[in-house]
């Protein structure tokens, strides 16, 4: 895949299949991750969504060996990690797990619970 835009649509049809909760969060999520893959990587990357007892996982692989810090604190004067910066407020976690060839990064959500009793923002 090399297309937010079709990921995003692909998302979306999926999530309304599995009548998923936080469909607009989860889609924000997918756009950032692939976005992300695309820009800073030389080839395509796989979306995998998968949901398992109120958690929504959330997860794009890559071909670049370069792995980000999704911890690093987000400074809204420096250039880039807005899209870690949402990944890390919308998700419940953020993991990057390296591979031969590349990463995966996921992106977990609770999907029973709504944003508002997770204490957080509606």
């Amino acid at each position: 895949m090399r297309s937010p835009a079709v990921a995003r649509g692909l998302a979306v049809r999926w999530l309304e299949a599995a009548e998923c909760a936080r469909t607009a969060d989860a889609v924000l999520v997918v756009s950032e991750l692939v976005t992300n893959a695309v820009r800073h990587t030389r080839g395509p990357c796989l979306l995998t969504l998968a949901e398992d007892g109120g958690s929504l996982d959330i997860a794009v692989s890559d071909h670049s060996e370069e792995l980000p810090d999704v911890h690093r604190p987000f400074d809204g004067d420096q250039r880039g990690g807005f899209g870690l910066e949402i990944m890390r407020r919308l998700g419940d976690s953020v993991r990057v797990v390296p591979r031969i060839g590349g990463k995966t990064i996921h992106v977990a959500l609770r999907v029973d619970t709504p944003a508002h009793d997770r204490g957080r923002p509606p």
